[in-house]
């Protein structure tokens, strides 16, 4: 007997009728033979809506409550998926990410799993019955504190727990095909990706891809899980995620993010350790820091430019003025207005030219970089904002994706 675990996201169970579609799923899949374990998302819009009545309650962060809030609309589906299972005449049982063993750092809304102990999972297995968890959630082993895995965190639960669990396959479900060579939104002419390694595949989450969280490619990396992501609508196969591909493309598939802002800290003392008590504090406050670009030092001063998500940008700014006073910096500057496009392939290993010819499409677009990042598989653009979708689509058609096959 194999085990699959599944996960389903909030657009298929976001009502009563996709619940009971996403019961009928997952007994089909117990009835050919497999054990299953299903994580599930809050239906549709639920946290987005636990999100807003926050809002509308209190103005003040209570990082602690907001987490035992968010959780509540993964407890819901889980309840409500088990019930439909069982009234398919499969016996099913729903558990919260703390009783299904899920042990998590003790950052609310952003922890990380750091351990797995599925005994609760397993016995239920073995009594042969389909398990349900609220994805997305955890528990601190210390506090004992519920905490929440930030967006895209079921993705994470499913993976994780599929390595503990030693499953053969973790099939993440949601309302698109696969993995697409780039958004179809930006880019009409967008093919869904047969197969991508799990390299190619953490490069492009991470670069803005929003199918999959890259914590849970990681764990599919480390661990060695197949992820097949698939629709939830219909059974036609979708894109495998695994160690290696029959094919290596230059370029798999192209991604873009308009969700980061750019810091520029102007007039640095170019002299040993600046750099360090500027990205110290970010580290030590959680501010994730993306591309980062250092100037040429004139008259013994540099600038140093870095972007970082949106939702950092106020702490990210302020730790960047508290250094610069500190250090006598010229001063600092804050740039709204930028977004990423990212090409990744793991054929660039091996492939010369693919920057140059990734340049002279934007530049023939009249698209000017600002800042330059690359990776043996990956190589990402700083442009402005506003030209982020033609750079995409310009990038699709000259790298030669537009045919329906990787480049």
């Amino acid at each position: 007997m194999s085990l699959v675990v599944q996960k389903f996201g909030g657009t298929s169970v976001a009502d009563a009728e996709r619940i009971r579609n996403v019961a009928r799923r997952i007994v089909d899949t117990y009835n050919d033979g497999n054990a299953v374990v299903a994580v599930v998302s809050a239906m549709g819009k639920r946290t987005d809506e636990l999100l807003a009545l926050a809002a509308d309650v209190s103005d003040k962060s209570h990082p602690r409550e907001l987490d035992m809030l968010l959780t509540a609309g993964e407890r819901v589906t889980m309840a409500l998926v088990a019930m439909a299972i069982e009234d398919l005449g499969v016996r099913a049982t729903s558990l919260t990410g703390s009783q299904a063993g899920i042990l998590t750092t003790d950052r609310h809304g952003a922890a990380e799993i750091v351990e797995i102990r599925a005994d609760r999972v397993r016995a239920a297995l073995d009594q042969d019955m389909v398990t349900i968890i609220a994805g997305f959630q955890g528990v601190n082993p210390d506090s004992k504190d519920v905490t929440t895995l930030g967006r895209g965190g079921s993705d994470a639960t499913a993976v994780a727990l599929a390595a503990a669990l030693d499953a053969d396959l973790c099939e993440i479900y949601t309302d698109v095909d696969g993995v697409f060579s780039a958004d179809p939104r930006a880019v009409p002419a967008a093919h869904k990706i047969d197969e991508v390694t799990f390299e190619e595949m953490l490069e492009l989450a991470s670069a803005g891809a929003g199918v999959l969280m890259p914590r849970s490619v990681e764990f599919g990396r480390r661990f060695n899980v197949p992820i097949h992501v698939r629709s939830s609508f219909h059974a036609g196969e979708g894109t495998w995620v695994k160690e290696e591909t029959m094919e290596e493309a230059v370029v798999r598939g192209i991604a873009h993010d308009s969700s980061e802002a750019k810091i520029t800290v102007h007039g640095v003392p170019d002299t040993p350790g600046v750099a360090a008590t500027l990205f110290e504090p970010l580290a030590s406050a959680g501010v994730n820091v993306d591309m980062i670009v250092q100037n040429v030092s004139h008259d013994g001063t540099t600038d140093i430019s870095f972007t970082v998500p949106d939702t950092l940008l106020e702490a990210g700014t302020k730790i960047a003025r508290d250094v610069a006073e500190g250090v006598g910096a010229g001063g600092v500057a804050v740039d709204t207005e930028i977004a990423k496009v990212s090409i990744v392939g793991i054929g660039m290993k091996t492939e010369s030219g693919v920057a140059a010819r990734m340049f002279r499409i934007l530049a023939d677009h009249g698209i000017n970089i600002e800042m330059i990042s690359t990776s043996p598989i990956r190589i990402s653009c700083v442009v402005r904002g506003d030209q982020v979708g033609e750079a995409v689509q310009a990038l699709h058609t000259g790298l030669g994706l537009d045919g329906g096959v990787d480049a």
